[in-house]
């Protein structure tokens, strides 16, 4: 019995010994399977983090209006007798623009300027009575006050006529028009737009918190859709004393010279307003920010050594602050520190302690100002 019992446990013995044994060996197996198995390097491109001059900017947008626009038009009913202009004329302060019929105001005119004339003459020739003691005061004063009646009648009736004669009320440009010879005007009707347009003006809003950033004289520039690429150069001549309490923005006036007549009243415009001097920023491309609502962050390239000696690229993970931006870039406040290498692109596919490839050949779009490329 003892010899059996002894064979029993060496028997256990070596079976529970083969069982830990397997089991030692299948988790080395596995380990230098997973080890020979990790991710491949991602590819990425990067860039060294620097400091650029930032200008700052204020954005909006605005709508140019002429330093002098109105409607001509007609203060008294007439039949039009002559237009003196042609659409799109540039005519001068007080040049005649439409002739309206007066024949029968003048004829009135010479009627009441004959009555005038007799009223002096009876003045006259009763102040020589009254010198003579022939007549009395009142009558004297009679005749007075009935040639200053005719003579008032008389320069009413000049100015009715004058009114006919309808000028241009400042130098500018004429719109199209549809008045022509025969018509009758009624007042009020519009005979044609005019526009003084060198310079112009442009209106725009800024938001309450930005009104400490402007002041008059600042320098302010504008593009408009009508000519790509191109900016006009202004400066702000008036700010809004108020603040409209349903959008809580104030009016800003900018003046800009307009010698080519570019620019018409009317047009949409996107203003930027020059904040401050320019400062250094830390800026980078916007694709190599991930904004996550956790927060915002970036990947930092780190070179170490692998087991073989080699050079080995591994991305960590950062979190960020970043401000404002400007065409492709974003300027980072905190996170990353001067002469970091940032990843750019590709950093979907990493995470923190990722093995990467640096390949710069087609790098990220980083211009301050980009512009449309027609292709």
């Amino acid at each position: 019995m003892t010899k059996r019992m002894i064979i029993m446990l060496v028997s256990v013995g070596l079976l529970f010994g083969a069982i830990f044994g397997f089991q030692l060996f299948k988790a080395r197996m596995i380990k230098q399977f997973m080890a020979a198995n990790t991710a491949p390097p991602v590819t990425v491109t990067t860039m060294k983090a620097g400091l650029q001059p930032w200008q700052r900017e204020l954005t909006s947008v605005g709508s140019v209006r002429a330093v002098r626009g109105v409607d001509v038009t007609t203060e008294i009913a007439g039949l039009v007798r002559s237009v003196a202009f042609t659409s799109g004329d540039a005519v001068d302060a007080g040049q005649v623009l439409v002739q309206l019929n007066a024949d029968a105001d003048a004829a009135q005119l010479r009627a009441l300027q004959a009555a005038a004339e007799l009223s002096a003459t009876v003045y006259e020739r009763d102040k020589a009575q009254f010198e003579i003691q022939a007549i009395s005061q009142a009558a004297l004063d009679g005749d007075a006050a009935d040639l200053k009646s005719k003579q008032a009648l008389a320069a009413e009736q000049a100015a009715i006529i004058q009114k006919k004669t309808i000028r241009a009320p400042f130098a500018g440009r004429l719109g199209i028009t549809t008045v022509n010879p025969g018509q009758y005007l009624n007042p009020g009707d519009k005979i044609a737009t005019l526009q003084a347009i060198d310079p112009v003006y442009i209106d725009f809003s800024l938001p309450q918190q930005q009104i400490s950033k402007v002041a008059v004289g600042q320098k302010v520039s504008a593009a408009v859709d009508a000519y790509p690429g191109r900016t006009f150069a202004g400066k702000i001549t008036a700010i809004d004393p108020k603040v409209d309490p349903s959008t809580r923005n104030v009016q800003v006036e900018a003046r800009f010279g307009n010698p080519g007549h570019e620019l018409l009243s009317g047009m949409f415009a996107s203003i930027t307003v020059e904040s401050g001097g320019a400062q250094p920023y830390l800026t980078l491309p916007q694709t190599a920010v991930s904004f996550n609502p956790y927060g915002e962050t970036v990947y930092i390239v780190e070179e170490g050594k692998g087991r073989d000696g080699k050079p080995l690229f591994t991305a960590k993970q950062s979190f960020v602050k970043s401000g404002e931006t400007r065409g492709d870039q974003v300027t980072i406040l905190s996170g990353v520190k001067e002469g970091d290498v940032v990843v750019t692109s590709g950093q979907l596919k990493l995470r923190n302690g990722s093995e990467v490839i640096v390949n710069n050949a087609v790098p990220p779009h980083n211009d301050p100002a980009p512009k449309p490329v027609d292709e």
